[in-house]
């Protein structure tokens, strides 16, 4: 039998969010992922950039905008074929190829020009590892509020989305 994909849930100061996990096709950045999880890394944090047509980011801020720490980035797993298609979840980074730590974004559109193209930095793609399973209603809600700067932030909501806490979902077996 097969191994479950792991799954996360996300309740935030809007609902809750179930999350599918895509370990083999990125087990690195799932790995990561998940061991954020189990630190309780994300719990308390906000969702610090939201832009309508395009995603919703967080894990990587508080609300008064300050970077919470985060270990070493790890190897864009950008390659495994997944689409950054509404409802999938990828790893953010900077302008560096593999330097995605904590923070992730949900698409909240078809974001084609996000998926590998090429070897190249600006081709090669932002990682996708998991789908929203349930709570794209809840996603959707995040991604109509109002926007505005924030310390130096472009896009943070003006009343800010917390993410009370990420917990792996115990599976039967």
């Amino acid at each position: 039998m097969s191994e479950q994909n792991p799954q996360v849930m996300l309740e935030t100061s809007m609902g809750n969010i179930s999350i599918e996990l895509f370990k083999d096709k990125a087990p690195i950045t799932v790995r990561n992922f998940l061991s954020y999880v189990k630190e309780g890394h994300y719990d308390g944090l906000i969702f610090h950039r939201v832009i309508k047509d395009f995603m919703v980011q967080g894990g990587g801020m508080t609300e008064n905008m300050e970077t919470k720490k985060t270990k070493f980035a790890i190897k864009n797993e950008a390659t495994n074929g997944l689409k950054n298609t509404r409802g999938t979840l990828a790893m953010a980074r900077t302008a560096m190829v593999d330097s995605a730590t904590c923070q992730f974004f949900i698409n909240t559109v078809d974001n084609a020009f996000l998926d590998h193209t090429g070897k190249q930095p600006d081709r090669f793609g932002y990682c996708v590892f998991g789908r929203v399973l349930e709570g794209m209603d809840v996603v959707d809600q995040m991604r109509a509020v109002k926007t505005g700067n924030k310390n130096g932030h472009s896009d943070v909501p003006l009343e800010p989305l917390f993410i009370k806490s990420a917990r792996l979902i115990e599976q039967e077996a």
